[in-house]
């Protein structure tokens, strides 16, 4: 099957959706796929050469005049690798996809990683959508988008092609209790609300610490927020990290306090990586990545006091605090990408088997 993936880029600097297309793309050509990538390009097209993917430049920059210039080069992309099944992961290449396939038997499915992006409505338009939840899917639906087109595969991080095992980690030093986010720095992320709630905490906890793990356009707010506390010394703000897995390893609560989540890459990596309890929002995907609430501690999301709460609770309590340990970290092997790889095929060679089935018709018809 020749599979080509679209990304605005392949750039690592902890974009979830660059990720989950550049594990997925890695796998799928493993397998045996010839598989391609179109993208402004970054510092993934070192490990998708290296497992036989070829990148080919689409700037989808979003100007009147490269507009027309990609719509160019995807054209001549198309002409060259001439894909049976193009798969988009961002609006501008679910617009390329689908506007410019004539004269190109191929088939379009859309992943629609962030829903409440009312500009993904467009991604609807693929011959098959993915659905990274349930929540998703049943978001989606309410937009109009047939449901027969949406198929729910959730992701998965185990087994990435990105990381190297967990044995080769080396942990942070960090000082305990830890409590960590690894999370892009924004408003709608929950972190203002985990920095009222550590505020309100720590002067019963003297030795603990909070960590935030992540950049974002917001960072400078976030910054001053957590300066005007009591507790600014033990508030640590971490930027970007290449391998947040370091910082798992350490964490004894690990929490997402997003307005609204997808899925949760973040949860599933602090599950399968660390050895840490886990609190996180009770909104879209995150049930479902915390096996409905049996993996971790769901809580109201933009409620700090409630979040406080939950973490003196466990900070209180050794015994509750490694009971949720162990929940976190059993029953992980649905997180597996390699069911990801499995289950997306499973979709993609939908559109073969209904060309089969279109072709067999004039033959009944013929035999009438």
């Amino acid at each position: 099957m020749k599979i080509l993936h679209i990304t605005n880029d392949v750039q690592e600097i902890g974009n979830g959706i660059i990720n989950v297309a550049v594990d997925l793309a890695c796998l799928q050509a493993k397998d045996g796929h010839d598989v391609a990538f179109a993208s402004a390009g970054g510092e993934y097209e070192v490990l998708l050469a290296g497992y036989g993917v070829k990148h080919f430049h689409l700037n989808q920059k979003r100007t009147p005049l490269n507009i027309l210039k990609a719509a160019v080069d995807y054209r001549l992309i198309l002409q060259k690798f001439q894909p049976d099944i193009v798969h988009v992961h961002m609006m501008t290449g679910a617009v390329l996809a689908l506007s410019l396939r004539f004269g190109n038997e191929y088939s379009v499915v859309s992943t629609l990683h962030n829903e409440f992006q009312r500009s993904s409505i467009i991604m609807g338009l693929a011959d098959r959508v993915i659905a990274v939840s349930q929540a998703v899917a049943n978001s989606i639906s309410k937009w109009g988008i047939s449901t027969e087109k949406i198929r729910v595969v959730p992701n998965g991080v185990l087994d990435s092609p990105r990381n190297c095992h967990k044995k080769d980690w080396t942990a942070e030093n960090l000082k305990h209790p830890s409590i960590v986010t690894v999370s892009g720095m924004y408003r709608r992320k929950g972190v203002g609300e985990l920095i009222e709630a550590f505020a309100a905490i720590a002067g019963d906890f003297p030795d603990a610490h909070l960590y935030l793990v992540g950049d974002g356009p917001e960072l400078e707010s976030l910054q001053e927020q957590a300066s005007l506390t009591a507790f600014a010394e033990r508030i640590h703000f971490e930027g970007f990290q290449r391998e947040p897995q370091k910082y798992l390893l350490s964490t004894d609560i690990f929490v997402m306090a997003s307005y609204s989540e997808s899925f949760g890459l973040a949860i599933a990596e602090a599950r399968t990586v660390g050895d840490s309890a886990i609190i996180a929002s009770n909104v879209g995907g995150i049930p479902e990545t915390l096996n409905g609430g049996q993996a971790g501690i769901l809580v109201p999301p933009k409620n700090s006091q409630v979040l406080a709460i939950t973490m003196k609770e466990l900070l209180n309590n050794p015994e509750k605090l490694q009971w949720w340990k162990k929940q976190a970290s059993s029953n992980l092997e649905w997180l597996s990408l390699h069911r990801v790889h499995r289950d997306t095929i499973r979709v993609y060679r939908e559109f073969a088997c209904s060309s089969a089935r279109d072709e067999a018709v004039p033959k009944f018809a013929s035999m009438e």
